[in-house]
């Protein structure tokens, strides 16, 4: 990337970006915890959850310490439940392999349960600000807007890794996801207000397909009477007490489909959200 852009990137996230609280500290757990809340919520939710969540659990050892269903408990508004499952995994393998630090080496952060290349690449660059290039559905949508070309995951994170300027790994990383966030958004665009509009193939030429919609996208599955919703209904009752299996389906608007409830039950069973007694008592896992 040309010294020229960078600086134009440089002041544009400078007077541009969000006051968010994650990215004041640097401490590798704040960082890891935001992280795995931010996968597939908005930022303007997590917010407090990150705030009330990290007072309660300040550092991974007392997350481990914990149970998971109090990580569950604190979990709630933030939807996709396993992924509390996860990071109450992830602190439990810190405090046992790692004595509660967490790791600085993407091979030991990728070990963990839950994280993958983004998440182990944005700690090591958001907390130990190593030059690590972040590649995140933000970014990439970015990078295939400037090619002018629908990139695969791999081909943006090699094209990320070319253009990280050397010593500013932490603000370049953040500024392109800042601009992937509020600029070249998925929806709608400010092009005029990108600091990367003149390297930009796309915009360039007018009729051009946008690279960062691809025709073999998946019909997202709504979310009304879906599966997650009863799930996500089923996590809401336990957070104030256990409920028998009785009272499923009327919990998951299900009545008329135990077949469903059942299937539903086993997989949140299995995915380690809830515990099933013999009496049939469900609860939140040692809750």
């Amino acid at each position: 990337m040309h010294s020229n852009t960078i600086s134009k990137v440089f002041l544009w996230w400078d007077s541009e970006k969000r006051d968010l609280p994650w990215r004041i500290s640097r401490d590798p757990w704040a960082i890891l915890v935001s992280e795995f809340m931010l996968q597939q919520t908005q930022a303007s939710r997590v917010v407090a959850k990150y705030k009330t969540f990290l007072e309660r659990f300040p550092n991974p050892t007392l997350c481990a310490n914990s149970t998971p269903g109090k990580v569950i408990e604190l979990w709630s508004g933030l939807g996709y439940n396993r992924r509390a499952i996860n990071l109450h995994r992830t602190a439990k393998t810190i405090a046992e392999k790692h004595k509660g630090t967490v790791p600085d080496e993407l091979s030991l952060l990728l070990d963990l349960p839950g994280i993958g290349d983004y998440t182990a690449r944005a700690i090591l660059a958001f907390s130990f600000e190593k030059d690590v290039a972040v590649v995140d559905v933000n970014v990439k949508r970015v990078l295939s807007r400037l090619e002018g070309r629908t990139l695969s995951m791999k081909e943006a994170q090699s094209i990320a890794d070319q253009n990280l300027p050397t010593g500013e790994g932490w603000r370049w990383n953040q500024a392109m996801i800042e601009i992937g966030a509020t600029i070249c958004t998925a929806r709608k665009t400010k092009c005029d207000k990108c600091p990367l509009k003149e390297n930009c193939t796309w915009t360039k030429s007018e009729a051009a397909t946008d690279p960062a919609i691809t025709v073999k996208s998946k019909k997202l599955e709504t979310f009304e009477g879906s599966d997650r919703q009863g799930r996500g209904k089923l996590i809401s009752a336990l957070r104030n007490e256990p409920i028998m299996e009785k009272d499923v389906p009327q919990i998951f608007g299900w009545s008329n489909d135990h077949r469903r409830c059942k299937r539903v039950l086993k997989k949140l069973e299995k995915d380690g959200l809830i515990v099933i007694a013999d009496s049939g008592k469900i609860s939140l896992p040692n809750g």
